[in-house]
């Protein structure tokens, strides 16, 4: 049984449930996601779009085109511009949320770090982890099949 999870933004304007497992939880290491999280990497839980609900206020978003080629719809809080989650075109029934944006975070870790030909020369990979140069083309660490 999938443990319910709660989260929200800065602001406390958006609150959300996930109701299901995560997929997968991975750092990306291309220079968007520095760029959006001010860091040397973004962190993304991959979850299933129909496991995630809005309980108050709204989204809004905007569409950006990623390192990889694909098109990502990037929802965030109107009022204090928390970045909530984004939406692969590629993979239209995933969501990847911030997992920062969880009230507990305690658990998060990724598995995997991707575009890691970007990624900054002082960070240490660890050794439990999955590292790609770019995106893997066998799409099934991201998808769960």
């Amino acid at each position: 049984m999938a443990q319910s999870r709660q989260g929200g933004c800065e602001c406390g304007a958006v609150r959300y449930v996930v109701s299901g497992d995560p997929i997968v939880t991975y750092a990306c290491h291309c220079t968007i996601c520095q760029s959006q999280s001010g860091s040397a990497f973004g962190l993304a839980i991959r979850i299933h779009a129909e496991d995630f609900q809005i309980s108050s206020g709204e989204l809004k978003s905007f569409t950006r085109q990623a390192d990889s080629g694909q098109t990502f719809t990037n929802s965030f809080c109107p009022d204090c511009g928390t970045r909530i989650h984004h939406k692969p075109s590629k993979s239209a029934g995933h969501l990847s949320l911030k997992p920062g944006t969880l009230d507990d975070t305690s658990w998060v870790k990724p598995t995997h770090h991707v575009f890691a030909r970007s990624a900054q020369p002082w960070f240490i990979f660890p050794e439990d982890s999955q590292v790609f140069d770019t995106v893997p083309s066998d799409r099934s660490w991201i998808t769960g099949k």
